[in-house]
């Protein structure tokens, strides 16, 4: 699917429709010293292994993309809940 580099949607900071850049979401680096990674890393120590089970096979083949609107005037972000697609592409 294609989307356009640049929206004209609603943006609640300034409470009209603007002009948006669009971006892919992208999640950041998980941070190791969170309080349950911490937990989990202590409880899988010595005996016992694994706390929960691990998932064996994937059940989706896709996954949902957000896409990161950034308005022109201000500079609010939204995310907006995409749908399930393999792939998308920002038109240039």
């Amino acid at each position: 699917m294609i989307v356009p580099k640049e929206i004209r949607t609603y943006c609640p900071r300034c409470k009209k429709h603007t002009i948006h850049t669009v971006s892919i979401y992208k999640k950041g680096k998980d941070s190791p010293f969170r309080h349950g990674t911490i937990k989990h890393e202590w409880e899988k120590k010595g005996y016992g292994g694994q706390k929960w089970p691990q998932l064996r096979r994937k059940a989706k083949t896709t996954k949902k993309i957000v896409l990161k609107l950034t308005c022109k005037e201000c500079g609010y972000i939204i995310h907006k809940e995409g749908i399930r697609i393999r792939k998308m592409e920002i038109m240039r």
